[in-house]
């Protein structure tokens, strides 16, 4: 039980899962400021040019059923909360794809600047094998013989 314990605390003290799960936050929060941003700036003016449609109340209610005892109440497709729910995903779709567009421009522009400071940088003089370390030593002996 005890290594089960611990590979979980190496498992949830990685990097990789502490920022996914800081991205699942902000991506939850992020999620909220745009239906924000649909509802409350974007759709009101769509609703407006065509008619002043609310799109959230678009529904087709189905006939009720009289079961003789009790008449059960008419059940609804609310396709208008469908629509409102697609431009929200492409809405937050389109912004992810802006934010990895960028994120992957400045990837290439630092591995470019990168490549120019290795290209331009002259390279060390390689570390001496074993070898040729253990020679200069015979030879700096000899020398202090001499």
């Amino acid at each position: 039980m005890g290594k089960f314990i611990n590979e979980f605390k190496e498992f949830a003290v990685k990097g990789n899962a502490v920022d996914m799960a800081v991205g699942v936050i902000i991506g939850g929060a992020f999620g909220k400021i745009v239906s924000s941003i649909v509802n409350d700036i974007i759709m009101p003016p769509i609703g407006w040019l065509i008619g002043g449609v609310n799109f959230s109340d678009l529904k087709c209610t189905l006939p009720s059923v009289d079961m003789g005892i009790e008449k059960l109440a008419p059940a609804t497709i609310n396709y208008g909360s469908f629509i409102q729910t697609l431009f929200d995903f492409v809405i937050i779709a389109f912004c992810v794809f802006l934010l990895v567009k960028g994120i992957n421009r400045l990837a290439r522009k630092t591995k470019a600047e990168g490549e120019q400071k290795a290209a331009s940088a002259p390279a060390p003089a390689p570390e001496p094998s074993n070898e040729e370390k253990l020679l200069a030593e015979i030879r700096d002996l000899l020398k202090d013989k001499k």
